[in-house]
This record gives C-alpha cells, sequence and structure tokens, in this order.
C-alpha cells in the first residue's frame, strides 16, 4: 500500500464509508463565482422566461487527450460508442469499474481526428488519467483541475473560459452578438459564432430544457466575452440574469442530470486496488463526503450503474471491448432501478423549517435553494417499511415553487406512488458541514423525470428523453 494514498486513507479510517462520513472537507463549493448577482430566485426564474449566463469556468476539471491512439483509448476507458463521433461533436462520456459502476462523466468534444477535449468533474479525468499510465497507448495528455474552492485572495488562473447562455430568449441574444443569425446548429454538435471581434467554439446544449450555446476560448478573453454578452443582450432587450453559485447547481432539478454519483471505486481488486493506491489522499475521492440518511457498512449499496442513470443506450454493446463490459452485459438482463424525480410534501418541509424556529434539537435544515452540504447525498426512500431507492440530489425550484429531488428507485415503483423519504443523519457524524439535528420523515411523490415540462416536451433526443 502506498502512503498518502486513496488505499491508506481508507485503512487509517476504518473503511471507506467511515472516511467519506466523517469527512471533514465542509460543503461543496462552486468556486470563484458568486453567491448571487441578483438574487437565487429571480436567477432561477430567468432561464424559464427570459435568459441567463452560467458562468461554468471555475468548477470543472479539463482533461485533453491527443495522440494517434487517442480514439481506441477513449474507447476502451470509456461505455460509449465511438463509431459515428465526428469532428465538432460531443458526447457524455462514461466510464465505469470493471464491475459496471459508474465512476463518473464529462462531456468530452472531439476537436480533430487524434485530439479530444473533456469537461466535467474530478473523478472521470482521474480515472481516465490513471488508464493513460497503466495502458500502453500512444497518447498525451493535459490536466487543468477546477479552480481552488476556496482561494483565500490567489490569483485564478484556467486554460479556458466557459460559459453558457440559455433560455427562451438566448437567440435574440445570440443574433445581436454574432451580427446575424447563428448556424443551425443540432443538439451537442459545435460550430463558431462571433462575440464581438472573436470567434468562438460553441455547443449546442442547454441544462433546464431551454435553448442554450455553450462558448468557451482562451481565459485571457473571459472579460472581454462576458461584457460583450451582457451589452448584447441589453441592446436585445432581454432581461439576462447572470446566474451566481447559489442558484446554479440547482437547474438540474429541472433537467434531470444527477450531477454527484458516488464513484464507484472504493471495492474491487486488482486494477481497483491500482487505482487506490495510485489516488492521492488529498484527491477528491478521498476527501469528498458521503451526507444522508442511507447509512450502510457496504460502500456499494452507494454506487449506481449506466442503468440506473439512464445512460444505459449510450453503450456500445458493438465494441470488441471497454473496461465493464461484461459486468454490464450481466446487469442488462436484471429489473434495474430507474431514475425518477421526488416532489417532496409541502406540509413536511414546512415541519421542518418550523422546527428550526422551536426549542430543542431541531430536525436537519433544508438550505435554499441546494443545501451542498456533502459531495455525494444518498438518502433513504421508504414504501411500507422496506426501502426502496436512493434519493441523491435535492433542492428547490422556485419555478416549480416545490422542493424536488433526483433520485434511483426500484423498478416497481411507478409515477404518482407516494414514498416516505428519511430526511436526517440517524447518528453523529465527524462531518463540519452538519449542524446537531434529529431525522424526521418527509412525504413523496414520485414524478416523472425531467421534471419541467419544457423539458420533457421540447428537449432534444438524449439520456433526460429516452422513454424507459
Amino acid at each position: 500500500m502506498i502512503k498518502n494514498s486513496l488505499a491508506s486513507a481508507m485503512e487509517a479510517a476504518g473503511g471507506a464509508v467511515n472516511l467519506l462520513r466523517n469527512s471533514k472537507a465542509g460543503i461543496y463549493v462552486y468556486p470563484v463565482v458568486a453567491a448571487e448577482f441578483s438574487n437565487w430566485r429571480s436567477e432561477q426564474m430567468a432561464w424559464r422566461n427570459s435568459a441567463v449566463l452560467f458562468d461554468q469556468t471555475h468548477h470543472m476539471d479539463e482533461l485533453t487527450v491527443e495522440g494517434p491512439d487517442a480514439e481506441k483509448f477513449l474507447s476502451y476507458v470509456g461505455i460509449n460508442s465511438f463509431a459515428n463521433f465526428k469532428l465538432n461533436v460531443a458526447k457524455h462520456f462514461v466510464p465505469v469499474t470493471p464491475a459496471g459502476h459508474v465512476i463518473g462523466d464529462m462531456i468530452i468534444f472531439r476537436e480533430t481526428e487524434q485530439k479530444f477535449v473533456m469537461v466535467g468533474r474530478a473523478p472521470t479525468a482521474n480515472w481516465v488519467m490513471f488508464q493513460a499510465s497503466i495502458g500502453n497507448y500512444n497518447v498525451r495528455l493535459k490536466h487543468d483541475p477546477r479552480s481552488d474552492s476556496r482561494p483565500d485572495g490567489k490569483a485564478i488562473y484556467r486554460t479556458h473560459y466557459r460559459f453558457q447562455i440559455q433560455g427562451p430568449d438566448a437567440n435574440k441574444i445570440f443574433e445581436v452578438m454574432n451580427g446575424g443569425p447563428i448556424p443551425e446548429v443540432k443538439f451537442f454538435h459545435v460550430d463558431t459564432v462571433n462575440i464581438g471581434s472573436r470567434k468562438v467554439m460553441a455547443l449546442r446544449h442547454g441544462m433546464a430544457g431551454a435553448p442554450g450555446l455553450e462558448i468557451w476560448g482562451p481565459y485571457a478573453d473571459k472579460s472581454y466575452i462576458q461584457t460583450t454578452i451582457a451589452e448584447a443582450a441589453k441592446k436585445a432587450g432581454v432581461d439576462m440574469r447572470f446566474v451566481g453559485a447559489r442558484a446554479y447547481s440547482s437547474n438540474t432539478l429541472e433537467s434531470g442530470w444527477i450531477p454527484s454519483p458516488l464513484p464507484g471505486i472504493y471495492t474491487g481488486g486488482g486494477m481497483m486496488q491500482q487505482y487506490r493506491d495510485w489516488l492521492g489522499a488529498d484527491s477528491y475521492e478521498a476527501m469528498g463526503s458521503i451526507g444522508g440518511s442511507l447509512v450502510s457498512d457496504n460502500i456499494e449499496d452507494y454506487y449506481v450503474t449506466p442503468f440506473e442513470l439512464g445512460y444505459d443506450f449510450y453503450i456500445g454493446w458493438k465494441k470488441e471491448d471497454f473496461i465493464g463490459k461484461a459486468a454490464l452485459e450481466a446487469m442488462k438482463a436484471k429489473a434495474n432501478r430507474k431514475k425518477v424525480t421526488i416532489e417532496w410534501n409541502r406540509e413536511d418541509v414546512m415541519k421542518v423549517i418550523a422546527s428550526c424556529f422551536e426549542p430543542g434539537l431541531a430536525f436537519k435544515w433544508i438550505d435554499f435553494p441546494q443545501p451542498n452540504y456533502s459531495s455525494s447525498n444518498a438518502d433513504a426512500l421508504m414504501k411500507d417499511g422496506k426501502q426502496v431507492g436512493m434519493s441523491m440530489f435535492n433542492g428547490y425550484s422556485y419555478n416549480e415553487r416545490c422542493l424536488l429531488s433526483l433520485a434511483v428507485v426500484d423498478a416497481d415503483v411507478q409515477i404518482g406512488d407516494v414514498l416516505t423519504l428519511l430526511w436526517g443523519e440517524p447518528e453523529v457524524t465527524g462531518k463540519t458541514s452538519i449542524e446537531p439535528h434529529k431525522q424526521t420523515t418527509i412525504r413523496v411523490k414520485v414524478a416523472p423525470t425531467p421534471y419541467a415540462a419544457d423539458a420533457r416536451d421540447n428537449y432534444a433526443d438524449s439520456w433526460r428523453t429516452k422513454a424507459k
């Protein structure tokens, strides 16, 4: 075992569950970007009613994979088919362990025949870098990690800025900033657009179901691009809102992407043990936390698979080989859990909030709009005294006027079913992000994913809208 590795941290803590449930990392931070530019309620409403500018520059890793074997390598590491992966196209890249458990996901762009750029959370970037280190592939990797969560006044530099402009009035902004109509870009395809004097790359995308472009370029241009977009919105007569860090993460509650599944890397021998020895004790995987009412001695109870997250249609079954293929083939015939949205009962939510105005020990505080008190959330969903699922990401939508969470539930759970969510942790842990509290129950109703009607009806054909 290598000193100062994830493996050594797990051993010192008495296992992965103890390590992660007692993490001292604090709340999950979306760094650098201001918490609110106007107020988070108006910022949420703007992506539904007008337009918003998301600053995605700082909270994601960027990993470039380049070389003669780049496609072959990435095709082996991820579950995705690369058969029709043309230039200037993006994919939702998903790797799994040999046991078929999801490690994470990133958006991957093909810039040339031999160059791919990946953007997303650290677990996938770390896994790809590890595979390159042990594989016999002719590839070169360049890693630009996310900005510091708490920079304490230090200057922050990134390779690229990254913005997303989204909302029903976004096209009005695009036309002004481009000096005319933008090209007809298909969903998850890339083209160039003009922003003032700069020609920038643009991905057709949308995070809450509304139209949008994700744009990026050299970090030195960030201020110019941001100012030019704001001026274009003003000229177009659009009330565009800058979205702060508080509202940013809550948009996925309406569109259905679960952003932070626990990486399924804490168990397994062979390659997985080698990986835990390779990862540092200061890595995301070692420093992250598990929060919520689901408490298990078995870390695998927190894992998920591509079938449960709705990513199974990505799987390139015709590929000769990729990591986890045999395990996924065995899962395919089983009744796998499925992803749903959960509506929290208004009266029960008010009961929790009211307890914080009464003497004595209160229920676990529900922060608004999104309580990032752990890296990965896991709240138990019960029906008739039996656990039937796991609520994984929760928050409040001012657009829908309700608390929602994204969850995976047993295959026989139906839309409209009423379940019970256990809220709060049953015992005191070492997490600094949780106050003393007592546990309670909240009634919840199973709802479709995506939850927002606009996203269900108008979203491009993708993992969000594939029928189950």
